[in-house]
């Protein structure tokens, strides 16, 4: 009974660790983000798929927002034809380091 709570124990760690160990890297994001700028890094852009709307400036966001919304694009919980596809091609690491990319601009300094 011992052995098999201390093994239960163990495993529980071991995820918590895994888990922890992504860590974004912006200096890894640029050969990432090249999907990204094209509507994310134009002032003022709009996309008409599937329906016309006013695509946000994510420049400056908090890394784990950003990191929230691409897995959730990436699981379907949040409902963007393009987004999902995009989110769904990038490893746990590749959200991270984007994340981690994003968060550290400013307005003044964000990708265009």
């Amino acid at each position: 009974m011992k052995k098999s709570l201390a093994l239960l124990v163990l495993a529980a760690f071991a995820g918590t660790a895994t888990a922890a160990e992504v860590v974004g890297n912006p200096k890894a994001a640029p050969s990432k983000i090249e999907m990204c700028i094209g509507c994310h890094g134009i002032p003022g852009y709009k996309a008409a798929f599937p329906e016309v709307y006013r695509v946000p400036m994510i420049g400056g966001q908090s890394a784990k927002y950003i990191e929230a919304a691409l897995h959730a694009y990436k699981k379907g919980d949040r409902k963007h034809p393009s987004m999902r596809g995009i989110a769904a091609s990038l490893s746990d690491q590749d959200i991270a380091d984007v994340a981690a990319y994003y968060a550290q601009q400013t307005p003044a300094t964000a990708k265009r």
